[in-house]
């Protein structure tokens, strides 16, 4: 084939001007004439696409391509001359003329900017930049066509695209004002552009992404178009309108394919999110859905079933549980048995309940499992599957209570300097690291793809001279999740398997607390002026999402003051108290030493100075003179300290059921450091004491209740009023046989749980009600107002059992979260406080077992 282009060459090479000439008028007919040309150009791209000569036969290459362009030169000519008229006009024969000279202007062979400054300045000394001279008659021959433009729109947009992508410049500013005129021969006749602009938008796509194009091409592309359209006042605006979309969508394909092949695949899934969110905002469905799954592929590849489940759920929203025919294209190996959008929204779920699955989110997926139950059980009828769907849900909820679930650690990270792409630079992001990873680890996959960044050792939001620099800076630290709040949660006594992953999943809002030091410094008491700088960062989306990470869209920060910290402070300790407690309630088989140090920790003064510190530093009469608005705050400070007494008891207790014999030394120790910090606490800030409530509900885990209400404290005389009120109890609704049996097959399942009650102080104890009433009292207040009313049958109250009973506050939640009895503090230590009858009656069912 080699030799056959060589003799053609060489032949046209003999031809000039005259010989095309009388060849063209030797054809008797015009119809032949067209065939030949025809012919004669499928054979000229045929011969181009398949570069018959080796790459580095460069004379060889350039011989055939400069007879070729005077061939074409020529025969362009009689194109003009014999078929534009419109009695004369062929189509089919200009449009592929137009793709022959594209295809010739962008061949391998002719791309000098690949070869080495020496060979091209030999083809450009011999055969001069062929790109120019090919590029010019492409545009002197669209604008031939006139009135017939319209008929090659969106046909051509394609390939002139890919011409004008080509990187050189003078050819890049002769062409880029065809689109213009493309543009306005399209609304000449019908009022917009909308074919031209679709096909454009889908072109550059696939061209960018192949490796064309960049940011001089984006500027040469706005700037000539807006001044085109600004010498067209009806095409002023609705152009301008179009560049602005034409060059974001470039800046967001450049900043994909520069991160595209790395071996990160961080930021290729930034990148993908950034174009899939601009198509859906253009209402492009058909490249919104491929980004999707593209960005779904990604996560997969990492293992981030979470995000990919998510990314599913996109497109799964876009369909209706109906049997209409899918109009979007559809992705993945599954689809095309999949004839309607039920059909395929169907398959989407049950991938996206798998990774839900396998990203242990079974809240989430038990969420989708109802919207098919539902479909299955009123819309389709099919029983069978509906039952499948339901042990599935089952199942997770199961997984919810027994399988450990560790929450994710959360990072700011902040991208400094001018340095990084436009996507990232001076903008801070919050990540969701992997399932126990450090922060090192965390650090160091995230600066992998940044070698040369320089990392910075301040979490301050850093100086114009980091931003404006053209260097490369990078700052991470670990940032608390903000838990919003749950009305459904707040106030009730639910297992930390299930209130934990609220505290870490769909979060918006994260904190960083920096501590500082103002005022006079005392070295004996560093709380005094330990202030807090609280920053909150607010993302764009909840975590998780469609990424491990979102950008922050706004930042606020707050001051806190040494006494609220101490606060702060104090409720986190009896929270973490609480959660070790139901811990070790939920599953008496954990180990006992992470107990132990959290104990040891409080009790012992010589571990942690204890709560001595706040005494000295906030409870003494000079300060209460300089900060005469903290009264509130000390108070609830002192209701506090006061309220981890019992919780302490009870981990004391649990403690010293399963401490070891070589350990025993190490709890008695303890115990008499409690008993002595005890006696301190309730001499100066007043008695708490739980009460011991029996959930006879299977399933239900013992748990402690701490949901903190500061708005319920006030003040009357010497006396703490609680001011929230609880339910009336209600009598229970009658319940089936079936039901009683049920719960009476039950019974030996029954769990446990912590409540608090408060006795008004002017009652004794003998005045309560009978311990078995009393118990069962509690039980039905407790299951009632907190849980849902219980489907056991249960016996209305008795009159006399009503007015036995506290007052209708008796069983609220303290100021600090807690009910329960309140004593006044006396000033001398007290005696041997008596035992709850209800507490003392369970202990020693309790022993008795």
């Amino acid at each position: 084939q080699s030799h056959y282009v060589a003799c053609m060459a060489a032949i046209l090479s003999q031809m000039d001007k005259d010989h095309y000439s009388s060849y063209i008028q030797a054809f008797p007919s015009r119809p032949e004439l067209m065939d030949f040309l025809m012919e004669t150009f499928i054979l000229f791209k045929d011969l181009i696409g398949k570069t018959v000569y080796p790459s580095d036969w460069m004379v060889m290459n350039m011989v055939q391509n400069r007879e070729f362009l005077r061939a074409i030169n020529h025969f362009a000519a009689t194109l003009t001359e014999m078929f534009l008229r419109n009695s004369s006009f062929e189509l089919q024969l200009w449009n592929n003329y137009f793709h022959l000279a594209v295809a010739f202007l962008t061949q391998d062979s002719l791309q000098l900017e690949n070869f080495s400054q020496a060979k091209r300045n030999s083809i450009l000394d011999k055969y001069g930049d062929m790109r120019a001279a090919i590029g010019a008659s492409i545009r002197d021959m669209w604008y031939n066509l006139g009135l017939r433009k319209i008929e090659f729109i969106p046909g051509m947009v394609g390939p002139i695209l890919e011409m004008t992508l080509v990187p050189e410049l003078e050819l890049r500013k002769s062409t880029i004002p065809i689109f213009f005129d493309m543009m306005l021969c399209e609304y000449q006749l019908t009022q917009s552009f909308s074919r031209f602009e679709d096909e454009i938008l889908r072109k550059l796509d696939s061209e960018v992404e192949g490796g064309r194009g960049d940011e001089q091409y984006k500027q040469l592309f706005e700037s000539i178009l807006l001044s085109c359209c600004q010498r067209h006042p009806e095409l002023a605006k609705p152009g301008e309108n179009f560049v602005a979309l034409v060059t974001g969508l470039l800046e967001r394909l450049l900043d994909y394919r520069a991160v595209m092949n790395d071996e990160n695949k961080t930021y290729s899934m930034s990148c993908t999110v950034n174009l899939l969110n601009f198509y859906k905002e253009i209402d492009r469905q058909a490249m919104y859905i491929r980004y999707l799954y593209k960005l779904k592929d990604l996560h997969i590849s990492y293992e981030n079933y979470t995000e990919g489940a998510y990314t599913l759920l996109l497109h799964a929203q876009l369909l209706k549980w109906s049997d209409e025919a899918n109009t979007a294209p559809m992705q993945g190996l599954h689809s095309p048995s999949l004839h309607t959008q039920r059909q395929l929204k169907e398959a989407l779920y049950n991938q996206i309940i798998d990774y839900f699955d396998q990203g242990k989110m079974w809240e989430e997926a038990i969420h989708i499992c109802k919207e098919l139950a539902e479909q299955y059980e009123s819309e389709v009828f099919d029983y069978e599957m509906l039952s499948d769907i339901l042990q599935r849900e089952a199942k997770f909820y199961e997984k919810i209570l027994k399988v450990l679930r560790p929450s994710p650690d959360y990072f700011a990270v902040g991208y400094y300097g001018q340095g990084f792409p436009t996507f990232l630079r001076n903008k801070v992001f919050i990540y969701r690291g992997k399932e126990y990873e450090r922060r090192e680890d965390f650090e160091m996959r995230l600066l992998n793809p940044f070698p040369n960044a320089e990392k910075l050792k301040s979490t301050s939001p850093p100086g114009q001279d980091i931003t404006s620099s053209p260097g490369q800076y990078i700052q991470c630290f670990t940032v608390q999740p903000v838990e919003e709040a749950k009305v459904r949660v707040k106030n009730r006594s639910i297992p930390e398997q299930i209130t934990n992953f609220y505290k870490a999943n769909h979060v918006q809002k994260f904190s960083y607390s920096r501590p500082f030091k103002k005022g006079p410094k005392d070295p004996e008491n560093e709380f005094a002026n330990m202030w807090i700088e609280r920053t909150t960062f607010v993302t764009a989306y909840p975590l998780p999402g469609i990424l491990r990470w979102f950008a922050v869209t706004s930042t606020t920060t707050t001051i806190i003051s040494p006494l609220e910290n101490a606060i702060e402070t104090m409720m986190k300790t009896n929270e973490k108290i609480m959660s070790e407690i139901n811990r070790h309630q939920n599953d008496p088989s954990l180990p006992v030493n992470p107990l132990s140090m959290l104990l040891n920790g409080i009790v012992d003064p010589a571990v942690m100075g204890g709560f001595a510190k706040y005494e000295t530093a906030f409870f003494q009469e000079s300060y209460l003179q300089e900060h005469p608005g903290d009264e509130g705050n000390i108070e609830k400070l002192k209701d506090l300290i006061a309220w981890q007494i019992p919780l302490l008891a009870e981990g004391i207790r649990i403690h010293r059921r399963k401490v070891t014999e070589d350990l025993r030394p190490f709890h008695e120790r303890m115990e008499q450091c409690f008993v002595q910090l005890r006696a301190k606490v309730e001499s100066q800030y007043g008695v708490r004491e739980m009460v011991c409530c029996e959930d006879r509900r299977s399933g239900r885990p013992r748990s402690m209740a701490w949901g903190p209400d500061w708005d319920q404290l006030s003040h009357a005389g010497d006396r703490r009023v609680l001011t929230a009120a609880t339910p009336t109890p209600k009598p229970a609704p009658c319940t089936s046989e079936s039901e009683d049996g049920r719960s009476e097959r039950k019974e030996n399942r029954s769990s446990t749980f912590f409540s608090y009650r408060r006795q008004d102080l002017r009652q004794s104890i003998s005045e309560l009600p009978e311990p078995k009433e009393e118990k069962r009292r509690l039980s039905r207040n407790m299951s009632e107002s907190s849980l849902g009313s219980s489907n056991r049958k249960q016996p209305p109250p008795s009159r006399d059992a009503t007015s036995a009973q506290p007052s209708t506050a008796g069983l609220s939640l303290s100021p600090t979260g807690f009910g329960g009895r309140v004593k006044s503090a006396s000033k001398a230590p007290p005696l041997p406080r008596k035992i709850s009858p209800t507490v003392y009656e369970t202990f020693l069912e309790q022993s008795d077992a």
